[in-house]
């Protein structure tokens, strides 16, 4: 969708979620961990060790749902249960080493898929304005 002329700042906007949410979508379908395993462990690896009900409110799932996936990531290694310091009642999930290695295998992966279509599709002028993009993005603070 492109646009010639001025556009309203509302026309923008969506122009700008679409165009987002189309890229993300591609950027993630060569994707190798399941979207739920590797926001678990993006979780993880930002905020450091957190509850199951931490995680599920985090990624808006029943706590059911995010128990089922901890324990998956568990099998593989990728995370393990630990007591909570304050209250050792509690237990809280936390990102092992493995865990730590498959999500920056599947970032690098990610990472490699835009870097090759940065190269190959684009040319210098494009490139240049893609540059800018994450600086320009991490300036908008959209109001709820």
């Amino acid at each position: 969708m492109l646009y010639f002329g001025p556009v309203g700042d509302e026309e923008l906007a969506e122009a700008l979620r679409v165009a987002i949410g189309d890229f993300v979508r591609r950027a993630r379908a060569g994707d190798r961990m399941p979207p739920g395993q590797a926001a678990v462990l993006g979780h993880l690896d930002r905020e450091g060790a957190l509850s199951i009900a931490d995680l599920a409110r985090r990624e808006r799932v029943r706590h059911q749902s995010m128990t089922r996936t901890v324990h998956l990531l568990g099998d593989q290694g990728r995370v393990e249960l630990r007591p909570h310091e304050a209250d050792r009642r509690q237990v809280v999930v936390a990102l092992t080493a493995a865990g730590r290695e498959a999500l920056a295998a599947e970032r690098r992966h990610r990472s490699a898929g835009i870097a090759s279509a940065i190269r190959d599709d684009l040319d210098d002028e494009e490139r240049e304005i893609i540059r800018r993009i994450p600086e320009v993005l991490r300036k908008l603070q959209p109001k709820p």
